[in-house]
């Protein structure tokens, strides 16, 4: 894919009518669009702002079962997302990758009762399992996790468990769209449902880059936007209640010297009962995640004083080091769209299952499920809508679909000890040679974006070509991870990216400014301030 926005446009313009058409660009709406295209139907995707511009790149980045929901007796999504992280794994090697990590115990009770938990997490998997999980002893602990916290350390559990890049992940997902012969348009949010006789037969969108509105026709409309969907039912049916609730989950962003080693920690179970990480990632180690209800749903949500206190004290309770304030890199907050439960009175107590709704109109809603559930998301969504649109039977085929940069074997990614570690580079796949190749035709490109990031401002140059990046942010903070990773050294960054960004999609000096401008406060947000 790497067509330019004005070709996206004169096709999305020539297609009397789609067969399906997509609202929103995060993982669920993504998995939806690749699985409508790869069965045959033509698809199109809007997105009001980036692909995964929210909830999508700011998750816990695993790839997991979900020890918690095991702990709440629900084997069945344990079964399915188990069974899907195994596919995530297969399907895109080049950004899903095994990890290991460590369960603490701190009471002697707490090694038969987590180690018997994850023995059943292994035999659930079946032949999906990462490995055989282990009792460690505290000197075995200690050697993997050496800045725990020593006292009353009785020794741990080891286990496997997926990793992966989420907005990468997401972008892959875009690349394969395209490649199934989908289309998507980011920066068009949806204006208005268009109905004939009742019936919702389409929608309005605007390309905000022109101000024009675009007319679409569709056999069937798919409302995936999380925890925006009430908003979009809201168009189709004003009356509609709500029916998605948001949790708030704030994480941070430490040095790699907080968890040296490539094994993450998990506790199971803090003082008010929710999960903790520490995991490495991209050189750094990010910490989360906390779990709060908002009372309304936010595209760029903000950390709440409660939160960063909570990651604050258990970093130091469990890391054994108090950060300092220029330390923390990062911090960041994501919102998940819950089906609301009038049982569970704690978000951390509803149920990660995902819902497909149609209304009396014939909108199709899907709604929430997690990131390792996204393809089963999607198959359970086109099961759905396919009938209703009248298109033929076709079964699903992403279960075996690899993703656009899959390589033919691991090996192709290079060195296979690298793989568990998430080098960089490797989130391009089979498109490294490529990105290589665009390096190589200015000496300026080859150079690093920043010295405090593995990133090379040729990247930046993609991202416009190839991954369709409007604006700074989309470069800095989800086709390159800077924002999320060391939010002060990505403002030092953003000139020379906003300044490639420029000359690529022939933009003025005022331009620059003023993405400069809307990054610098952006970042703001994500800077440490409590």
């Amino acid at each position: 894919m790497s067509q330019p926005r004005d070709e996206i446009l004169r096709q999305i313009g020539a297609c009397p009518q789609w067969d399906i058409i997509v609202i929103g660009g995060g993982a669920t709406g993504l998995g939806a669009a690749v699985e409508a295209a790869s069965r045959g139907y033509k698809t199109l995707l809007l997105e009001a702002h980036d692909f995964a511009k929210g909830t999508s790149s700011r998750s816990t980045k695993l790839v997991h079962g979900g020890v918690r929901y095991l702990q709440q007796g629900n084997l069945k999504l344990v079964l399915e997302a188990l069974r899907e992280r195994g596919r995530m794994l297969r399907n895109a090697p080049h950004l899903a990758h095994r990890r290991a990590f460590i369960v603490p115990a701190y009471a002697l009770w707490q090694l038969p009762f987590y180690g018997i938990g994850l023995t059943l997490y292994d035999l659930l998997a079946g032949r999906e399992r990462l490995g055989h999980s282990r009792l460690l002893s505290r000197g075995g602990v200690l050697d993997a996790l050496p800045n725990l916290q020593p006292r009353n350390l009785q020794g741990g559990i080891l286990y496997y468990d997926g990793q992966f890049d989420d907005a990468r992940f997401a972008i892959a997902l875009l690349r394969t769209l395209f490649d199934q012969g989908g289309l998507a348009l980011n920066y068009a949010p949806v204006t208005r449902m268009l109905k004939t006789n009742g019936r919702v037969s389409g929608v309005n969108a605007e390309d905000t880059e022109t101000g024009e509105t675009l007319e679409l026709s569709a056999k069937i409309v798919i409302n995936a936007t999380g925890i925006f969907s009430d908003a979009i039912r809201q168009l189709d049916d004003d009356a509609a209640p709500a029916m998605v609730t948001a949790s708030q989950g704030t994480h941070v962003v430490l040095p790699a010297s907080f968890l040296p080693g490539d094994s993450a920690l998990m506790i199971p179970r803090t003082a008010d009962g929710r999960v903790l990480f520490a995991i490495p990632w991209h050189g750094r180690v990010l910490v989360g995640t906390t779990d709060d209800p908002v009372p309304q749903p936010e595209i760029e949500p903000r950390s709440m004083a409660q939160e960063r206190e909570f990651l604050k004290a258990h970093i130091q309770r469990f890391l054994a080091r108090r950060p300092e304030p220029h330390e923390i890199l990062s911090v960041w907050s994501g919102q998940r769209p819950l089906v609301r439960s009038g049982q569970a009175s704690k978000t951390a107590a509803i149920s990660r299952d995902h819902t497909v709704l149609i209304s009396a109109s014939g909108l199709v809603t899907i709604v929430g499920g997690k990131w390792t559930t996204y393809r089963k998301m999607a198959e359970d969504t086109i099961d759905r809508a396919a009938p209703l649109a009248a298109l033929p039977r076709v079964l699903s085929r992403t279960g075996n679909l690899p993703l656009h940069g899959a390589p033919r074997n691991r090996e192709a990614l290079g060195d296979p000890a690298l793989l568990d570690q998430c080098a960089w580079q490797q989130v391009y796949g089979s498109d490294l040679p490529a990105l290589r190749a665009l390096a190589a035709e200015q000496a300026e490109l080859g150079e690093l974006l920043h010295p405090a990031f593995p990133f090379r401002r040729a990247e930046v140059i993609w991202a416009v070509r190839h991954e369709m990046a409007r604006c700074l942010e989309d470069v800095l903070a989800r086709r390159t991870r800077a924002l999320f990773l060391d939010a002060r050294a990505s403002v030092e960054a953003a000139p020379t990216a906003a300044s490639l960004m420029a000359r690529e999609l022939r933009k003025d000096a005022q331009w620059e400014r003023e993405q400069l401008i809307a990054y610098s406060k952006l970042a703001e947000q994500y800077t440490w301030s409590g």
